[in-house]
């Protein structure tokens, strides 16, 4: 009531003085503005686009045979991505067999904070194109370039060393019946040893490459790679 109140006394206002014309007009585009403003507000959508996330998870293919790879560990953007791939390589924390974090920036002043043992098992998955397989290559090839004695080194496990003047050179090969394990692995010297197990799973060849001071819970690390290896596998064809 108050606003047709309003509206008829500027319209008698109007007859009297053409000039109030205009103060009609300006009330009514105000009255016009706040309404398209209220209802505006009313409308306007609450929710806030966000980008979608990785998957946890990718589906990749290598030498034909499917795999199940965390996003996280993937080591390389560029193969954060399903599909056929001929090579991926991951990383897992041990013994957890987490994915890491995502690294975070090294300067001048915390690089020496940063040196610390490590605490990843790092994995290769390969194409293998019908080459040797691993199991073939222990059995047959590193036989010829072997010392004959053999070392124990803890409960099962034993120690061969590689012929000086050898392909292999300064390395030593350890094996274990159970759990399974056959490692490659550098001797300690400026930098610490580092050991290369490999298993052919199908069409792709896994290669796990761990610190060589590790072998003292050799079991720990065997097992780490068979449940690796089992969860990465894909439903089989």
């Amino acid at each position: 009531m108050t606003l047709l109140s309003t509206a008829q006394h500027l319209a008698r206002d109007t007859r009297r003085d053409p000039r109030s014309h205009m103060i009609l007009i300006m009330v009514a585009v105000t009255i016009t503005a706040g309404a398209i403003a209220l209802v505006a507000y009313l409308l306007w959508p609450t929710w806030v686009a966000r980008p979608a996330s990785a998957p946890g998870r990718l589906p990749v293919s290598v030498g034909a045979t499917l795999f199940n790879v965390p996003t996280s560990a993937i080591r390389r953007k560029v193969q954060r991505h399903s599909g056929p791939q001929e090579r991926v390589d991951l990383s897992f924390v041990f013994p957890s067999l987490e994915a890491p974090d995502a690294p975070k920036h090294v300067s001048a002043d915390t690089i020496e904070d940063k040196v610390q043992p490590i605490d990843r098992i790092f994995l290769s998955i390969s194409a293998h194109h019908d080459t040797l397989a691993p199991d073939t290559r222990v059995r047959t090839i590193y036989p010829r370039y072997l010392e004959q004695s053999a070392t124990s080194i803890d409960d099962g496990l034993t120690m061969r060393s590689f012929r000086d003047g050898s392909p292999y050179a300064n390395e030593d090969l350890f094996s274990a019946g159970a759990p399974s394990l056959n490692a490659r692995c550098t001797r300690d010297g400026l930098t610490p040893g580092m050991c290369l197990s490999e298993r052919r799973v199908d069409g792709a060849d896994l290669t796990f490459r761990f610190p060589r001071s590790w072998l003292s819970q050799w079991r720990d690390v065997a097992n780490a790679m068979d449940r690796l290896t089992a969860q990465m596998r894909g439903p089989k064809g």
